[in-house]
């Protein structure tokens, strides 16, 4: 496991006196300043929410009964903490299950077992499996520039050298290998397609994600390696001296067709119904293989937790609405149907936590220049908790498809992702992996940013169109 850095909260905070109950000195009610202070001591929500769900529901894969249970839960926590309008939204889904069978075993000249979980959308191998020479890309693009008709009959294993990075910026490089990889060997004749698990921590646990086929290309068996396992087979390749190697693959996935999914939302409520309300993003459901704390429990955590502290400061100028998003992983499912379902009703701003629970270390909009004075004071306002302003415009994470396709105004506040990546679709991601401390930070940040867009009562101009969202962590 990489370090992290860890920051106290002392160090973060530069706050004005306050009261043992947490008001200004002089004054009745907490002002936002005073709340988030607080928050960065001591939270009541994020990691109730995050716990809670992890423990009580666990993993969350789309479609299935586990999201249902997951969609139930947020209800009744949004519920039991004051939140107005809480409500599921389904919509239908075409619903991918993996199986319970994931087995890969290098046959020659090497025999040995292999660790591999299915990557979404897999087809399943033939009942018992199927043997193929296996053949080395050490990148997506290696592969594209293989003869069409190379790969008949075989298995294409697709490397990449991801590394860590704290703006995630590694992700985009390395994640075609999942992305297309399968779709291209599928192109040129390959039967089935493994990859070097797209993430950077060297436990056995292989990292799965969605993977996809262009239109008239016939989905094939794909599956991720751990990092260990296909290191160890690249060996392999370089100690062969010409030798074949081969691998006997078996996987069992499966559609099993139309099944309900489902978006959570909730709204602190505000005194000028007729302002656009600022949306707090975050995706509710993840892969099979674990609860889901960082991606994303952790980010509706935070999200809510920032709507009750803004909350506690008065009712706000604007509504402010959460939005749990379902079926993100599996192809953003549930961010385009609350785009369909909502696209005539305004949205004010939108911002999304789905990038972990460490610390806050940039802010970003899409209105720097077309609305300097409230990028200015949002940027002036969290330098305090140790988040630098940037120039860098805002493109929005992937269950902020709404605020893309209304043009809308967009904030991203950039987590560290140094070792996101780590636990990214894996088993480890567990509870046990989110530092409290990082957590709070990310919740005074949100409460600081989330109150003053809520209270904001002119319109936030974004001059010009929204570029498309970059390679997001949540896919």
């Amino acid at each position: 496991m990489k370090k992290t850095l860890l920051i106290s909260a002392a160090s973060l905070m530069f706050a004005s006196p306050l009261l043992a109950d947490g008001h200004s000195e002089g004054e009745g009610e907490p002002t936002l300043a005073s709340v988030a202070s607080e928050a960065l001591e001591s939270d009541r929500y994020a990691w109730d929410f995050v716990e809670g769900v992890t423990t009580e529901v666990g993993p969350r894969q789309a479609g299935t009964e586990a999201e249902a249970r997951g969609r139930e839960w947020a209800m009744a926590w949004l519920n039991a903490h004051g939140f107005e309008n809480v409500a599921d939204e389904p919509f239908e889904m075409n619903t991918w299950v993996p199986g319970d069978i994931a087995r890969a075993r290098v046959t020659a000249p090497f025999a040995q077992d292999m660790v591999i979980l299915p990557l979404g959308n897999s087809v399943a191998t033939p009942a018992g499996g199927m043997e193929a020479e296996v053949v080395f890309f050490r990148s997506a693009d290696e592969l594209r520039a293989a003869p069409d008709g190379s790969l008949t009959g075989k298995i294409a294993y697709i490397s990449h050298q991801m590394r860590p990075a704290m703006d995630g910026s590694h992700y985009g490089f390395a994640g075609p290998a999942r992305w297309v990889g399968a779709g291209i060997a599928s192109s040129k004749g390959a039967v089935a397609t493994v990859i070097k698990s797209v993430g950077t921590d060297y436990h056995r646990n292989p990292h799965t994600g969605g993977t996809g086929w262009p239109e008239g290309v016939t989905p094939t068996p794909a599956g991720a390696l751990s990092l260990p396992d296909a290191e160890n087979l690249e060996r392999m390749f370089e100690r062969a001296d010409g030798r074949t190697i081969t691998m006997r693959l078996e996987l069992n996935p499966e559609r099993i067709g139309t099944t309900i999914s489902g978006n959570v939302v909730g709204e602190i409520v505000g005194r000028n119904p007729s302002l656009p309300p600022v949306l707090l993003a975050c995706h509710l459901d993840s892969w099979w293989n674990a609860p889901g704390a960082f991606d994303d429990g952790a980010g509706c955590g935070i999200a809510a937790a920032a709507a009750l502290n803004v909350q506690k400061t008065g009712q706000p100028l604007r509504t402010i609405r959460v939005l749990f998003a379902g079926a993100e992983e599996v192809g953003l499912f549930g961010s385009t149907a609350y785009s369909a379902a909502h696209i005539d009703e305004p949205i004010g701003v939108g911002l999304e936590s789905d990038f972990g629970a460490d610390r806050i270390w940039r802010f970003e909009s899409n209105f720097r220049e077309s609305n300097s004075d409230l990028h200015a004071r949002i940027a002036s306002a969290v330098a305090r908790f140790g988040v630098a302003n940037s120039s860098i415009r805002a493109s929005g994470g992937a269950d902020l498809n709404i605020m893309r396709d209304q043009g809308g105004a967009i904030i991203d506040l950039q987590q560290d992702g140094t070792r996101y990546f780590d636990l990214h679709h894996t088993p480890d991601d567990t509870l046990d992996k989110i530092d409290p401390v990082q957590l709070r930070q990310n919740v005074a940040v949100w409460t600081t940013v989330a109150g003053i867009l809520a209270n904001e009562s002119a319109s936030i101009q974004t001059g010009g169109p929204i570029p498309s969202a970059p390679a997001i962590a949540g896919e």
